[in-house]
């Protein structure tokens, strides 16, 4: 008959270094994942930053290539805006009412704010109406019986957008190679 031979079990004291070993181990990858993470939060900032100065940039392209022609191609709906001004901004610290305007065509009845992104969106579309109604209430409060009138302007403008855009009321704003072209709100424009 065979017999078995046993290994003698680990004594207490190997069992308790290894553990020992383990949790500097632990402890030492455990920095290092938050030191990645923390490597990681920060380059995800930086990387958001620089996406949204393109997204800056691109707009601040966009503007300078309609601006100039807006008013000539609102006269064709009607629209006689003799006045165009960029990077508008109203500061009300009495009534706290600020906003800011990227293009306002305006004449003595009507104005009509624009709004321009590279990519259009329906939040930034209801933003526009946000500021819109601000602008409403502003008028209001210093005697301005304008109506105004919104539009919005996109280089990148989905399907369900370019339609969202539409059924608020808006003029529509969109590049067509070198030129660009707009398109009326479905039915009539939105006073405010």
């Amino acid at each position: 008959m065979e017999t078995l031979q046993t290994a003698n079990p680990p004594s207490f004291e190997t069992v308790w270094a290894a553990l020992m070993e383990n949790r500097e181990q632990i402890k030492e990858i455990s920095h290092q994942i938050r030191e990645t993470d923390r490597i990681l939060k920060e380059n995800a900032l930086d990387f958001n930053q620089r996406i949204g100065h393109l997204d800056n940039l691109f707009g601040d392209v966009a503007e300078y290539m309609i601006a100039p022609k807006l008013c000539e191609k609102f006269f064709d709906f009607g629209l006689n805006f003799p006045r165009a001004n960029r990077n508008v901004s109203v500061n009300d610290k009495v009534n706290k009412i600020y906003l800011e305007i990227d293009i306002i065509l305006e004449n003595g009845d009507k104005a009509m704010l624009v709004e321009v992104k590279a990519k259009l969106t329906e939040a930034r579309i209801n933003g526009h109406i946000e500021r819109l109604e601000k602008m409403r209430k502003y008028a209001d409060l210093h005697g301005d019986k304008r109506a105004f009138l919104g539009a919005v302007a996109g280089v990148v403008v989905t399907e369900e957008v370019r339609n969202y855009a539409l059924n608020q009321g808006f003029y529509l704003i969109e590049p067509t190679g070198d030129n660009f072209i707009i398109t009326p709100p479905n039915g009539e424009p939105k006073e405010w």
